[in-house]
């Protein structure tokens, strides 16, 4: 039990909450050139006011400082200084309520540069759901010992594909008979069970305990299992693919974004599910930290202006959520990992949020640039008609009220 302000849905509404503070680029841009803008604009009227009845023969000071006046009200940059940041606000907004939680506008403009999404494979890609489906035998040993062996081996571990064996077993578990348990990262889980030594995991555990076996590759997500160093056999856990994970690597195609599958499976277990996603390029056998380094060989290879986002379940992805331009954690409401290190937090387990949050982001630049560009041309159109006298002090409130209000009528429609 937590307190709440130490609970996920507490950090989830403050990053939301804070997430006005991170300014997109193009908002830095207005509130800087608005700061410059507004005396240069006062200068110009009193410029306007002044200067023509002491050159131009015939002219007042009543006519110029009414036309000053007109150009000073239009000029005023309420339609940019408002409506910009809240259209942002608004994209902001409009993903929340799809379950996207973008935490500050900077990161909406990175969204719109991706060019590679890199995707952890498991519980990313894959339901996560790891079942025993078949176990092969060697050495004299039968099924039933492979099987409670390396269940009681994998008895304390959190493991997905721990929990498939212990439920494939589906028998109590001794505590008592367990001893000496020692977990080997990236590569398996040793232990003693009543007098036998057991050593659970991959070929590389295998490989590194020097314990002799014919099969080196093998289909699939397999986990090999010793018994006092001598080679038992192997279980063969299959998982399965997210329904709209496909569509997601299809849409990425169509928007013209590459994809990259991270995964410690074996190399073939990694070859099939990438095939059947069409992903462009995959690495296999990867512990965390190697995760990190291809994350960095993928940033460095992308051209300047690209952003590259990786996008995993929170759990043991933090460095490379931290590392990469933007970091994506999905289906991460437990998980106050993801919720600290991500710069965008998916509220559901489907990788389609990932196009979901790419569009919004697009949408929302779109917009923004639509009204900096109608606010612009339309004060710099009625600027010029307060200078030759055509334009009236009502044609200048519309040039600054009128514009504003369009402005952010424009910049709502990101919210839907």
């Amino acid at each position: 039990t937590k307190l709440f302000s130490e609970s996920s849905i507490s950090r989830i509404l403050e990053l939301v909450e804070n997430a006005v503070s991170k300014k997109a680029e193009t908002e830095k841009f207005i509130t800087t050139f608005a700061k410059y803008y507004t005396p240069v604009v006062v200068f110009g009227a009193l410029m306007i006011a002044v200067i023509p009845p002491l050159f131009i023969t015939g002219q007042t000071y009543s006519d110029w400082i009414y036309r000053a006046l007109v150009v000073l009200v239009i000029s005023c940059p309420c339609a940019l200084v408002i409506s910009i940041p809240l259209g942002y606000f608004g994209g902001i907004g409009g993903a929340s309520r799809k379950g996207i939680l973008v935490k500050g506008s900077n990161y909406l403009d990175a969204l719109t540069k991706v060019k590679t999404v890199v995707f952890d494979k498991t519980g990313t890609l894959t339901k996560g759901n790891f079942v025993v489906t078949q176990i092969v035998t060697a050495n004299g040993y039968n099924e039933k010992d492979i099987l409670r062996y390396a269940a009681y081996a994998e008895s304390n571990s959190n493991h997905p594909i721990a929990k498939s064996i212990i439920d494939a077993y589906d028998t109590k578990i001794q505590q008592g008979e367990i001893s000496g348990v020692k977990e080997i990262s990236g590569k398996g889980i040793k232990a003693r069970v009543n007098k036998d030594e057991i050593t659970v995991g991959n070929d590389k555990l295998l490989h590194a305990e020097n314990i002799q076996h014919d099969k080196c590759e093998v289909e699939g997500t397999v986990i090999h299992v010793a018994i006092n160093s001598i080679y038992a056999g192997y279980i063969i856990i299959s998982d399965t693919l997210k329904d709209s994970a496909q569509e997601t690597i299809t849409l990425l195609k169509k928007k013209d974004i590459g994809s990259v599958m991270l995964t410690g499976d074996n190399k073939n277990a990694a070859e099939i599910f990438a095939e059947k996603l069409g992903i462009d390029k995959y690495y296999y056998e990867l512990l965390p930290e190697d995760k990190v380094k291809h994350i960095e060989e993928i940033l460095q290879s992308t051209p300047k202006g690209n952003k590259v986002a990786f996008v995993g379940d929170g759990i043991n992805d933090s460095p490379v959520l931290a590392r990469a331009d933007i970091g994506i954690a999905m289906g991460a409401l437990g998980s106050d990992a993801a919720v600290e290190t991500a710069d965008v937090v998916l509220m559901t387990d489907s990788p389609l949020q990932v196009i979901t949050a790419i569009d919004i982001a697009k949408k929302t630049r779109k917009i923004v640039w639509q009204n900096i560009g109608f606010a612009m041309g339309v004060k710099l159109f009625f600027i010029l008609l307060g200078i030759f006298g055509i334009a009236t002090m009502w044609e200048a409130v519309f040039g600054d009220m009128g514009v504003a209000i369009i402005a952010i009528l424009n910049a709502m429609r990101v919210m839907k």
